[in-house]
């Protein structure tokens, strides 16, 4: 008999795991999927012997993350990896911005902005693990770093087309805006900095390293310590109402919030029943992974070097593209993120055939196939890469969405990341990972911090879990 069950086994479900297990529960992890790790897994999707990641391929949130950090991971294989150059923009004039881990040198890549830039990111860098204690968790909690959190607050708040006229060059407005449309939603928004000024941070703290042997690593370490502890995985086993599980005395749901309103049933409260139907999902992914003889043919060299590539151009088509993502229309020329974790992991390529990653901002649920838009976009600043591709894996929004039921038409980070879904995911609650059911919690990246390969919607979901548990055995 298991003290604990989680359902669903990406890393937030496994991270919820370790601490129930450490904490000596009997833990059991129930996934519907035949291999474990939700959008952190990896394997041969093109030609024989080229290692690609499925969906998390850049991981500046994962090995910035104060809980992975303390589990010691690396005893069980996980290793980081960075390349030479974290992160570049080219522009269509054929100059590139870049983003490494020194502030330096990236200021003095910036001509004119150097100093700007720095201004900017210098205290939020070198406050960086202080704010993590303060935005890596619920909205809602007394600060511990009340400074450092009021200087990012007041910032993050503002839209990120406001922090971008801090610069005058081409190339820092566009490095930020790239940043900034991780958060998939319209960088005209309240609060759409926010993302920006967090990933630029941690680059800047930590860089944006790959996991050594693909995401599965990240996924397979934290197996392993969970099994050290006593738990069990078990695939393949689809759970579709709390009904089916046996007795526990904690259930942890690492799914979106409709699917968690679909198992928990009448057994949740309405209003937390109402905010679960009523969350609201984004723009979609999609994805092109290629076997490329050569690697890309990149016309700038520094992208060359870059385990990230942001093809957006200028910030205003940045903009244009996430607002027309956002509003359900295909963008033109969409936001393409490509990155090449090969770079700084040689291990993933067969000989001189390396593993390209990359994909589009398209809007929720696209049906169309934009595998041409995604190749031209990537061969605007590398022409001749169709000449070098000798293999091809697709994967469109509704693709996505078999491969991972918490992408809901294809948005890969669970959750339109507007004004109010930020301020409140999923729902208005002083615990936003409690359903209201005792005993059962949330904790997809649907729950505070949002998306990201860190854990930490896990952590602080079990240990309200465990809060519950010791306020019903009093």
């Amino acid at each position: 008999m298991s003290d604990a069950i989680v359902v669903g086994s990406g890393p937030n479900g496994l991270a919820a795991a370790v601490v129930l297990a450490r904490h000596g529960l009997a833990v059991t992890v129930l996934e519907a999927a035949d291999e474990i790790g939700g959008g952190a897994r990896s394997g041969e999707l093109t030609v024989p012997g080229v290692l690609h990641d499925h969906c998390s391929g850049v991981h500046p949130m994962g090995v910035a993350s104060p809980f992975l950090r303390s589990l010691g991971l690396e005893r069980y294989g996980l290793e980081w990896a960075w390349p030479e150059v974290d992160l570049a923009h080219p522009l269509d004039s054929g100059r590139a911005a870049v983003l490494v881990r020194s502030i330096e040198r990236t200021a003095d890549g910036l001509g004119g902005d150097g100093a700007a830039w720095q201004r900017l990111f210098g205290p939020l860098a070198d406050s960086y693990d202080a704010l993590c204690e303060d935005l890596l968790g619920p909205v809602l909690h007394l600060p511990r770093h009340p400074v450092p959190l009021a200087r990012f607050g007041l910032r993050a708040l503002q839209p990120a087309t406001v922090i971008a006229r801090r610069w005058r060059t081409e190339e820092a407005r566009a490095l930020f805006a790239g940043v900034a449309a991780h958060a998939f939603h319209r960088l005209s928004a309240p609060m759409s900095s926010a993302v920006g000024l967090m990933l630029t941070a941690a680059g800047h703290r930590y860089g944006w390293p790959v996991a050594r042997g693909g995401s599965q690593a990240i996924t397979d370490a934290l197996a392993a310590l969970l099994r050290e502890l006593g738990g069990t995985v078990e695939t393949g086993v689809r759970v579709r109402s709390l009904g089916e599980l046996p007795p526990a005395r904690a259930v942890v749901l690492d799914v979106a919030p409709g699917a968690a309103a679909d198992i928990c049933g009448d057994r949740l409260p309405p209003r937390v029943r109402r905010a679960y139907r009523r969350w609201q999902h984004g723009p979609a992914a999609f994805k092109v992974d290629l076997a490329v003889e050569g690697g890309v043919p990149w016309l700038n060299p520094r992208c060359a070097q870059a385990g990230t590539v942001h093809l957006g151009g200028p910030l205003e088509e940045v903009v244009h593209a996430e607002r027309e993502a956002t509003l359900g229309r295909m963008p033109e020329r969409p936001f393409v993120l490509v990155a090449q974790q090969y770079l700084a992991d040689p291990g993933r390529s067969a000989g001189n055939v390396h593993p390209v990653y990359a994909y589009a901002h398209v809007p929720h649920g696209y049906a169309g196939d934009a595998t041409g838009v995604v190749l031209d976009r990537i061969e605007q600043y590398a022409p001749g890469l169709r000449e070098r591709i000798v293999g091809t894996s697709v994967r469109g929004p509704a693709e996505l969405a078999a491969y991972n039921a918490n992408y809901v038409g294809g948005d890969i980070v669970t959750g339109a990341n507007s004004p109010w879904q930020v301020a409140v995911r999923p729902r208005p609650a002083l615990d936003p990972y409690a359903t209201g059911i005792p005993g059962v919690v949330l904790c997809s990246a649907a729950t505070p911090p949002g998306a990201g390969t860190h854990g930490m919607s896990g952590y602080h979901a079990a240990r309200s879990a465990l809060r519950q548990l010791a306020g019903r055995e009093r």
